[in-house]
C-alpha cells in the first residue's frame, strides 16, 4: 500500500501504436511529497480499521542512494573512476592493496573490481592459454616444413628474442602493456617466422648446392636482405599512422601498431646478424637438408 501510494503501481497498460506503457497510479504530489503527508498515510488494519502510517512506525529523513541497483539477486553500489597517464592493471592493484588495508566492510558486504579491469583479466587469461599453444603450432608447421627438430628449435630461438624490439618501443613511447600489445606480439611472431623462414631456406638450398656452411650464412643473409627489408618496410609504414595516432579509439590500436612497428624494425637486424650467427654455430655437416630447387637462383 506505502509503495503504491508514494512509488505508484501498474493497474493496466495503454497502447500507442504498437507501443504499450504501463498506467501508473499513485497519490497526487501534495499526498505525498513531504513527511507529514506519508505520515498521514491510512492503512487498513486487520480490525477494518484505517490508521495512519505514523501510527505504526517512526519516520525519519536520511540520506541514501537515489536508487538501487541489483545483480544476480543482491543489492550493489558502484563506485566509478577512469584512469589517465597510467596503466590501468597496476592503478587497479594499487587501489584494491589501498582499500584492503584502509577499508573493513561489515558483515555480509564485498567489493568486486569491474568494468574494463574484468575484461583485461579474462583477456589476459586466454592469451596466457594462446600463446603457448601458438608456438607449439608453430612449432609442428616448422618440423614439417624442415623435417628437422633442430631447424624448428633455431626458429623458435629467433622467435623468442621478437618481442625484444616490441618492448623497446613501449618502453621508449611510455606505453603500458595491454591487451591490445599483446595482441601485437602474437602478430610479430608470425611476422618472425616468416622472415626467418625466407632466410633459413635459402642458407639451406646454398648448402644443399655444395657452399659450406659459413659461405651459405654470409650469403644468404647478403641477398635475403632486400626482401626481407621490403617486408618490414611495408608493414612498418603501413602500421606507422596507428602507431602514431592519438584520436579516438586509439587506445586499442596503438599498443598494437606500436609493438609491430618497434617488433619489425629490430627484428629485421635479428633475422640478418643473430640467426646467421646461431645457424653457423648449430650447423653440422649431418644436417637434414632439403633437395636443391631445380629453379632457385643463387643471386638472390
Amino acid at each position: 500500500a506505502i509503495q503504491a501510494a508514494v512509488g505508484g503501481a501498474a493497474v493496466s497498460q495503454v497502447l500507442q501504436g504498437e507501443q504499450r506503457y504501463d498506467l501508473v497510479v499513485r497519490y497526487l504530489p501534495e499526498y505525498r511529497d513531504t513527511k507529514e503527508a506519508i505520515e498521514s498515510i491510512r492503512l487498513l488494519a486487520p480490525t477494518g480499521e484505517r490508521v495512519a502510517l505514523a501510527q505504526l512506525c517512526r519516520i525519519t529523513v536520511a540520506d541514501g542512494a537515489n536508487e538501487i541497483y541489483r545483480e544476480g539477486n543482491s543489492r550493489y553500489v558502484a563506485l566509478k573512476y577512469s584512469v589517465r597517464g597510467r596503466d590501468l592493471g597496476s592503478t587497479v592493484h594499487e587501489a584494491i592493496e589501498a582499500v584492503s588495508r584502509q577499508v573493513v566492510l561489515p558483515p555480509g558486504y564485498r567489493i568486486d573490481w569491474a568494468g574494463e579491469y574484468e575484461s583485461q583479466q579474462r583477456a589476459q587469461q586466454r592469451l596466457f592459454v594462446v600463446v603457448p599453444l601458438t608456438v607449439m603450432i608453430i612449432l609442428l608447421i616448422l618440423y614439417t616444413m624442415f623435417n628437422s627438430f633442430k631447424w624448428a628449435q633455431l626458429m623458435l630461438a629467433n622467435i623468442a628474442m621478437a618481442p625484444l624490439g616490441g618492448l623497446l618501443a613501449l618502453l621508449v613511447t611510455g606505453t603500458h602493456f595491454s591487451v591490445s600489445s599483446g595482441v601485437g606480439f602474437l602478430a610479430l611472431f608470425g611476422v618472425s617466422v616468416q622472415t626467418g623462414v625466407i632466410l633459413l631456406e635459402y642458407i639451406n638450398q646454398l648448402r644443399a648446392r655444395g657452399h659450406s656452411i659459413v659461405d651459405a650464412a654470409v650469403e644468404g643473409a647478403i641477398l635475403r636482405l632486400r626482401p626481407i627489408l621490403m617486408t618490414t618496410l611495408v608493414a612498418t609504414l603501413g602500421l606507422l599512422p596507428a602507431a602514431m595516432s592519438h584520436g579516438i579509439g586509439s587506445d586499442s590500436q596503438r599498443p598494437f601498431a606500436i609493438v609491430i612497428v618497434g617488433g619489425l624494425m629490430v627484428g629485421m637486424v635479428i633475422n640478418i646478424f643473430l640467426l646467421t650467427t646461431l645457424y653457423v654455430w648449430v650447423a653440422g655437416d649431418h644436417d637434414v637438408l632439403p633437395t636443391p630447387a631445380a629453379d632457385f637462383d643463387e643471386q638472390g
